[in-house]
């Protein structure tokens, strides 16, 4: 597999796999993180211009996609019921969604991401029980709630690796 930034000529076929992936979430009872409408086209039209939209291609095939950037996330500046694992530099994965084609591929890109910054964080929906699975599976420590800009409550994770 192959990780490398989302051109504009991407945009059909990741908007495709945010489709298949908000009609798996409403399938896997998870149907109020993202709706019907959730990542709007301009949000990741924006992603890709400022160079922070990723695609994971497996023989030139676009299998997921998410959002990576490191630097302070103004949502992840408090958090309740519990406390991140440290306050070192860290990168945050939004938006991960993949085509279901491939097994394994999340996983993939978000060692991928730690990869690129050894701290890592990432919310999901208290419904997203496969997302919560996948975190877990792969090392996230839960860390307690966020709250979105939007106030929506979101489950915080956290991975550190030793530097």
């Amino acid at each position: 597999m192959q990780i490398r930034k989302t051109q504009i000529e991407d945009l059909d076929t990741v908007m495709g796999i945010y489709e298949s992936a908000r009609q798996f979430m409403r399938e896997n009872g998870n149907s109020n993180q993202w709706g019907y409408t959730y990542p709007q086209i301009d949000l990741i039209n924006n992603d890709i211009t400022n160079g922070i939209s990723y695609v994971c291609l497996e023989n030139s095939q676009i299998a997921c996609v998410f959002t990576y950037l490191q630097g302070i996330d103004p949502t992840y500046v408090k958090i309740y019921d519990g406390a991140w694992l440290n306050e070192d530099h860290y990168g945050v994965v939004h938006r991960i969604a993949s085509s279901g084609v491939i097994k394994g591929v999340a996983a993939y890109c978000l060692n991928w991401c730690l990869d690129q910054c050894k701290n890592l964080k990432i919310d999901t929906h208290e419904d997203n029980k496969v997302m919560q699975n996948l975190l877990s599976r792969n090392g996230f420590t839960r860390c307690g709630i966020i709250y979105l800009e939007n106030g929506s409550k979101r489950l915080a994770y956290q991975k550190a690796l030793r530097r």
